[in-house]
Formats: structure tokens, sequence, C-alpha cells
């Protein structure tokens, strides 16, 4: 059977116009990291028929990822997640242009990566802090707009960063930290200040800021790649109401709750200071 483009997304017409698809079929795309969230983005754009992708991952697969990760199968162990999320992008959209960074996301490649870039989506693992950083002051250089959805517990905690709005610093205050632990204390409590999640994990150790290992889970993923493909869609086509930081969105299925965040001066708001100094409490079991 041949691929026709129209046919293939023809479901979306009704939510798009004819018009809007094919401008979703010109647009390009960056994801720097194939695993939990990034996979889910990856396969939700590229169902949505977005034409283009700039995608990084430096790992392979193994059986620990089969609970959330989209192209994680028996038949992938060991396989470049890169690789395997490419083959599965052109299998749906044999049309796509897919870019492959399968060493990561360095100084010495990031300009190449964002080049010709529409929007940037955050899929770096929680801990990625040097890369992410890297990323984001590109994306703010480049006015290329950057969204971020955290799966947190079971459901998602949603950022986006606008070019000519609060940046990802002065939101974050990365730079206020005087620790690298602390960096991912102020990274948790900006991704998700309502803290929606925190009252329903049932072991606690599993959460390991030392270890940089953390639970996941496959629901939450597919809620962030919902929502963080809403936002690009929007971005791209230039409609509808787009919420920015220093406001956030954080939905938890769980506990049946929706937010709609605001921290006016981001991690330096007062509320924030008190928060972070409670996080670092517990996330560092300091007395």
């Amino acid at each position: 059977m041949s691929f026709n483009y129209e046919d293939a997304f023809s479901r979306n017409i009704g939510w798009v116009t004819e018009a809007e698809q094919q401008i979703l079929r010109g647009k390009r795309v960056a994801m720097a990291g194939a695993g939990g969230v990034g996979s889910e983005h990856i396969v939700t754009l590229a169902r949505l028929g977005v034409g283009k992708f700039h995608i990084s991952d430096f790992d392979e697969y193994e059986v620990h990822n089969f609970n959330r990760q989209a192209g994680a199968f028996m038949s992938t162990v060991g396989q470049d997640k890169v690789k395997v999320m490419e083959n599965i992008c052109l299998d749906i959209n044999p049309e796509a242009e897919v870019k492959s960074f399968p060493e990561g996301i360095f100084e010495h490649n990031v300009d190449e990566f964002l080049e010709g870039v529409d929007v940037y989506v955050d899929s770096l693992d929680f801990f990625a802090l040097s890369a992410r950083k890297l990323v984001f002051q590109k994306c703010l250089e480049k006015k290329i707009p950057l969204v971020t959805a955290a799966p947190l517990g079971m459901g998602c905690a949603f950022l986006c960063f606008m070019p000519g709005s609060m940046s990802y610093e002065e939101y974050f205050r990365f730079e206020d930290a005087t620790s690298e632990n602390e960096q991912y204390i102020k990274f948790l409590i900006g991704l998700s200040p309502a803290m929606l999640q925190r009252p329903y994990l049932v072991d606690p150790s599993r959460a390991d800021f030392h270890a940089k290992k953390g639970p996941s889970m496959p629901m939450a993923v597919k809620m962030c790649g919902g929502i963080a493909g809403t936002y690009v869609l929007k971005i791209l086509l230039n409609r509808g109401e787009l919420i920015s930081a220093p406001y956030g969105l954080h939905f938890d299925a769980y506990r049946n709750r929706f937010k709609k965040t605001w921290r006016p001066m981001g991690n330096r708001n007062p509320l924030q200071r008190m928060v972070f100094k409670i996080a670092k409490k517990i996330v560092l079991k300091e007395e």
C-alpha cells in the first residue's frame, strides 16, 4: 500500500483545517531525549502530521524502560532509542524528515540541533540539568518557543516559555542555587508549584535525588504527550490561548484535581522560597 499524507492525517481535519494540516506538514520540532516523555512527544507529533523532527538521545533500551517508553519492547532491548524512535516516526509518516543526534546534545552541536526549529519540546531526563540549561539558553537566544511537560505521579505539570516573556532562568533561578542538588530542587518546585502528586507517593525512598532516580508512570507520560502536543499545535498554527511562565498548568488524574499556577518572580517568589526550604529538608534529608 502506498502512503498518502492527506489520507494518513485526514481524521485530524475538523479540529484543524486542511490548510492548517499543510502548515504542520512543513514545521520542524526538536526534542532532546527520546525516552519516557520524549518517545510520547515523537509519536504524538508524528501522528499530528508534523513533517520535520530533530531528535536526540544517547541511551539504549533496557527492560526497566518497559513501563513507560513508547519504543521499549523485547525486540528493541539493546537498541539505540533515537534510532528506534526515528524508525517509528518514519513508519507513521514515511515522508517525514528526521535528523537524529545519537551522541546527545552538547555545546558543539546544540546550534545544529536547533537550526530551523519552530518549537523545542523538552524531553530530557529530570537529572540532565547541564544539557537542559544549555538548550534552554540557546532557545532563549534564538527566540525559539519552548514547552516542557513533566510526568509527576499520575499527572502532568506543564510550562511554556515564549520569546519576549519570562525566561527559564528568571523563572527557575538556577543561578541562586549553591549546589547541583539545590538546582534539582528548584527545577522540581518550579515545574510543580502545586505539588499535587506529593500526597500519594507511597514509597518516598524510590525518589532518590542522590542516586538520580525517580518513579514514573505510563499514564503520566501519555498525558504529557497530549498536553505538550496541544501546545505545539497552538504555537505552530498561531491560534488558541497560550499560558506561559510565570503561569503553569498541573493536572493530576489520581487526585481529580487541576491547578493553574502563578508564580511571579518564579522561584524568588516568597511562597516558592518557603517551598524550597521545606523541599530541601525532605529531599536532602537535612535536619
